[in-house]
């Protein structure tokens, strides 16, 4: 599989294989920040997410793929210190604000600034329609969570520190998009990467949090722990589909293209969660998905 991968890199074949796994790592992002929003305190969902794919990666990473040539443990120990501040902002902007509010400026603040860190790290260059598309899908994104501000009510009171923190969130998102585009591609075996990454990264929430644990209510373990697999899954999937995307193909493409997270977000928001979607918020999510379309198909 590693050698399939690295052989389609710089081809069309990687192009086009690399558009699948952005969008589907959108779609599975959205189901990501869903559960970890969900009914459960957030700081507890994470840490059960992170425990469980700590705890499945560990068996990979010791004994199935190539271990980490020695200049790799650096680039581990900044991802891990790189996600830790983007896991506790995340956490404290769900515990602020309402999901289909705080969720668009998060992923709108952070496909910019990949775009501009794309450039300066990897020497990616796009054309005017592309940077059209990137600032059409900005637009609809931040657009979508205006209309969000004005119309939701509830806990109206965080509303203005959740969206600070949902901004500084953002930026985290565009730092460890490039950070870990640079790390995957710093390794001679992708699922090299992929398999030490999830088991490092899963210590630090579940560290944090194990006060919050002995206060738990008896009967809310196991449906956590059962979120924490489901949500393990999801961020296999999710996180090493967007990884692989940005070894394939330029890093900025895959960031843009993932930013569809945001409808299918609010279609969760709207089915799942309960909230209300309407025509208003129907147009901005065709205004994103046709500001990822130009980027992609303008390049």
């Amino acid at each position: 599989m590693s050698d399939w991968l690295i052989s389609l890199e710089g081809t069309q074949a990687g192009h086009d294989l690399a558009l699948g796994l952005a969008l589907m790592a959108a779609f599975l992002h959205a189901l990501f920040g869903a559960l970890q929003k969900g009914r459960h305190d957030p700081w507890l969902s994470r840490a059960a997410i992170d425990s469980s794919y700590c705890l499945m990666a560990a068996p990979f990473a010791l004994f199935v793929v190539p271990w980490p040539e020695p200049h790799m443990w650096p680039i581990f120990a900044g991802a891990f210190v790189i996600h830790a501040i983007y896991k506790v902002l995340q956490a404290m902007t769900y515990t602020r604000g309402a999901y289909t509010v705080v969720y668009p400026v998060v992923r709108g603040t952070g496909p910019l600034v990949t775009v501009l860190l794309a450039g300066l790290v990897f020497g990616e260059v796009y054309a005017a329609a592309q940077w059209l598309g990137v600032a059409v899908l900005v637009a609809g994104i931040l657009g979508l969570a205006v209309y969000n501000l004005r119309t939701i009510t509830l806990n109206r009171d965080r509303m203005v520190p959740a969206l600070i923190f949902a901004v500084l969130t953002g930026g985290m998102v565009a730092a460890y998009t490039t950070y870990d585009a640079w790390g995957i591609r710093a390794t001679a075996d992708p699922f090299t990467f992929l398999a030490w990454f999830f088991m490092i990264d899963g210590v630090f929430i579940p560290a944090v949090t194990w006060r919050r644990w002995s206060r738990l209510a008896g009967a809310e373990v196991v449906p956590l722990i059962k979120r924490g697999v489901l949500g393990a899954f999801v961020a296999y999937f999710s996180f090493g589909a967007i990884m692989l995307a940005t070894r394939l193909d330029k890093v900025g493409e895959a960031a843009v293209l993932r930013e569809t997270s945001t409808v299918f977000a609010a279609l969760i928001g709207w089915l799942v969660l309960g909230e209300k979607v309407g025509p208003v918020r129907t147009a901005l999510m065709a205004l994103i998905a046709g500001g990822a379309v130009l980027m992609e198909f303008a390049g």
